[in-house]
């Protein structure tokens, strides 16, 4: 049995009924389109960053832990371990004075570095310089041979598969002695092509040249947040995102309401 009004000049509204169908299909696409892009923004929230790295790279931390690090390097340095532990990335640890060694191997979570935050965290009441007791204070803390940390976490990158990036977290200040090491370093990672990201304790303007003509203009050289500027980065920002497109779903499936055909005919016997 068919349904709808006979008319008998049916065939007048077949161009409209037409369009209507175009018309229809396109705002279920769009409505289609939206809702992935709503499901895609809410899988991958966004997430804070130092510095831009390769895509699809693990990272290599090599940590200045020298003795000449200052009570607000000391500080920065907590709070760029804050940071690095929300980035989603895997990474590897490699910390360094006189001596370097692998403190966590390539491919771990992030978030294993949030335990690490605490010992270099000074506490508010804490006398200047007085910093808290870490695992490296009595027996590693010493010297500064940046050159030992770059050259296993270069090692190291090489093996990995993407190859791995590698961030140095240092105030640049190397002993002199270890200049003819650093150099050496520089012209290996340029040869194997691992991409290298300084993270500056308060470098000075002179370190921070020096350690760009080591390791090229194509790596870059950022500062170090402080803990004020890590707390501010964990702040949740407004989910804009989603809203705009929730409310792009909202009006495309308003507008399907206002378009769908509540009529229908057919033609006359």
């Amino acid at each position: 049995m068919s349904s709808g009004i006979p008319l008998a000049d049916a065939r007048v509204f077949r161009p409209h009924a037409a369009a209507t169908r175009v018309v229809l299909t396109a705002l279920a696409a769009g409505a289609a389109v939206a809702a992935l892009g709503l499901l895609l923004a809410s899988r991958f929230p966004h997430s804070q960053t130092l510095v831009l790295l390769p895509p699809k790279a693990n990272v290599v931390i090599v940590l200045d832990l020298s003795a000449s690090i200052s009570s607000d390097s000391f500080s920065r340095i907590g709070g760029t371990l804050r940071v690095l532990s929300r980035s989603g990335d895997r990474v590897g640890l490699v910390v360094f004075s006189d001596d370097a060694y692998e403190a966590l191997p390539s491919g771990t979570p992030a978030s294993d570095l949030v335990p690490l935050v605490r010992y270099f965290t000074v506490a508010r009441q804490s006398e200047p310089g007085l910093f808290p007791l870490n695992p490296w204070g009595s027996t590693f803390t010493g010297g500064t041979n940046i050159a030992a940390g770059m050259d296993m976490a270069i090692g190291i990158a090489v093996a990995q598969r993407p190859r791995a990036a590698v961030m140095l977290v240092s105030d640049l200040d190397d002993d002199p002695n270890n200049l003819g090491a650093l150099s050496a370093v520089g012209t290996l990672a340029q040869r194997d092509r691992v991409p290298i990201r300084i993270v500056g304790l308060s470098p000075s303007p002179a370190n921070v040249a020096y350690f760009r003509s080591v390791f090229g203009r194509g790596a870059p050289i950022v500062e170090a947040p402080t803990p004020a500027q890590a707390t501010r980065q964990e702040l949740t920002p407004f989910p804009w995102t989603l809203v705009a497109l929730a409310l792009v779903v909202a009006a495309v499936l308003a507008a399907r309401e206002a378009w769908a055909p509540r009529l229908g005919w057919r033609r006359s016997q």
